[in-house]
């Protein structure tokens, strides 16, 4: 079972186990939209007094927060239903497969209950059924947490390191994509509060996160159901609109990381900021695809021509921009080449970060019945031509940053003593690449340092701490907060 034992807070949350409600293991899949769905369900229990644990043999029900968007997704999710049910036999599912609960039933009759993505109040309810508590005349006056409308929670449960957050703006998504069901399974767009967004992101700064890395399904069109009203935060009105809260965000003195945004007109007034510092230089662009008649058919905009000169407007404001993206290889009636098209796409926009994957069939997506559906054979020969040639893209790219001096955040300790595993600027968590760094051993996990680059392969760099930084949250008054020893310039190894 996914365990939550390293979190600092568990211990405190497990102290309750004697006296609380009961105890709860939880398993948590998917993407980061989801992640930020099993913090506020379990910071929700946490209020509540319930224990977290990290097995199934400790638990007195288990909540399974599945993922439901391609079909390796939705088997892995039943799959861990099912683990669950074997090794414990009370289990609650919540998340995207939840708005989909025949095809839960059918495989597994047995489960508790079943609630859709983002219910809180959903997968509390059922908690309760299967835990009741005592009723508490002062716990029970407490916030569902992530409840619009409620602000930050003090015992909020964080899945990611202290130094990093996942900021999710809003829900939903209000295109029609052939190949995607996220709209029958999150709805409409449905964004969040300028204030209420900015709010958790302060009490995320100063509780120490060091990058926030804005998410939704498609984060550029933010605050469009709003008609991007104002909400008062700190005295201020602030637009729900991505530009105005990207600037405030920028503000409180942390990276802040921009991901899943389409090339819409107004995220060319981003690019000032990224090249001014406000915004770290980073996009993640999900093009898909660079066939005019291709993207058509999946219901997207745009085509190699528009991409590149997009791309092209965008560097010219931020040179240093590292772009991601993501495609599909083998889409019905992908010709050889209309794939050609998507190569030489590929080899003049020289992207960054490139994901790929291998059409697949998505259970009531409308692209399902689109004719001459390219065989299996062939929709991998096709991506491994794609993966062959932005490794090329990638590593000479990465070559050129040798004998450079780039800032990095430590996400982890290496093998070797002294040894950091790091990201810089340009990298996320967990898709991005990684700056292995030797330090003279002073550095902690969370800090941000300089790094000289030394080595580079395909996907990552290697090089030597030069100097940690200090890290200037604008929370906390704007002053300099650097740990003790940091803030010097660190000696190079020969």
């Amino acid at each position: 079972m996914a365990t939550i034992h390293d979190l600092e807070a568990t211990p405190r949350i497990a102290a309750n186990a004697a006296t609380g409600p009961g105890r709860v293991g939880f398993v948590s899949l998917g993407c980061p939209k989801a992640l930020v769905d099993s913090e506020r369900i379990l910071s929700q229990l946490r209020v509540e007094g319930y224990a977290v644990v990290p097995g199934y043999d400790e638990a007195d029900v288990v909540v399974v927060n599945t993922c439901g968007f391609i079909t390796p997704a939705v088997e892995e999710s039943l799959d861990a239903i099912g683990e669950a049910l074997r090794e414990n036999g009370k289990v609650i599912v919540t998340g995207c497969l939840g708005e989909r609960p025949e095809k839960i039933r059918e495989r597994h009759p047995k489960v508790l209950a079943i609630t859709g993505q983002a219910d809180v109040g959903g997968v509390m309810s059922a908690v309760h059924e299967a835990l009741p508590k005592a009723h508490d005349p002062f716990t029970s006056l407490l916030p569902v947490a992530g409840m619009r409308g409620v602000g930050a929670d003090p015992a909020f449960v964080k899945l990611t390191p202290r130094h990093y957050s996942y900021l999710k703006i809003a829900e939903g998504c209000d295109h029609r994509c052939s190949f995607c069901i996220i709209p029958k399974l999150r709805g409409n767009l449905a964004s969040r509060e300028a204030a209420d967004v900015l709010y958790e992101a302060t009490r995320l700064v100063a509780t120490g996160t060091k990058e926030l890395m804005v998410i939704a399904q498609d984060s550029s069109a933010y605050g469009n159901d709003l008609r991007h009203r104002t909400s008062d935060y700190q005295g201020r009105a602030v637009r729900a609109h991505l530009v105005d809260l990207v600037k405030e965000l920028g503000a409180l003195g942390a990276w802040v990381r921009l991901h899943y945004v389409y090339p819409y007109p107004h995220v060319r007034d981003l690019i000032p900021l990224m090249a001014e510092g406000g915004l770290l230089p980073y996009l993640d662009v999900p093009l898909q695809h660079a066939s005019p008649r291709i993207l058509r058919a999946m219901r997207r905009p745009g085509g190699a021509r528009s991409h590149l000169e997009t791309i092209e407007a965008w560097r010219a404001v931020c040179p240093d921009l590292t772009l991601r993206s993501t495609f599909i290889v083998g889409f019905p009636g992908e010709t050889e080449g209309e794939f050609q098209e998507l190569l030489d796409f590929l080899t003049q926009a020289r992207l960054d970060r490139v994901g790929a994957f291998t059409y697949s069939d998505v259970p009531e997506a409308d692209a399902n019945g689109l004719p001459d559906a390219v065989p299996e054979e062939v929709k991998q020969e096709r991506y491994a031509r794609l993966m062959e040639l932005q490794q090329a893209i990638s590593a000479e790219k990465l070559r050129s940053k040798v004998g450079t001096v780039l800032d990095a955040i430590v996400d982890d300790y290496g093998s070797a003593p002294g040894e950091l595993v790091c990201r810089s600027k340009g990298d996320a968590p967990g898709i991005d690449g990684n700056v292995f760094a030797d330090s003279d051993g002073t550095v902690k996990i969370g800090d941000l340092v300089r790094v000289r680059v030394t080595e580079a392969d395909a996907y990552d760099l290697r090089g030597t701490v030069v100097e940690q930084l200090a890290w200037r949250p604008a929370v906390l008054g704007g002053r300099s907060w650097t740990p003790a020893g940091h803030g010097h310039a660190a000696a190079e190894r020969p």
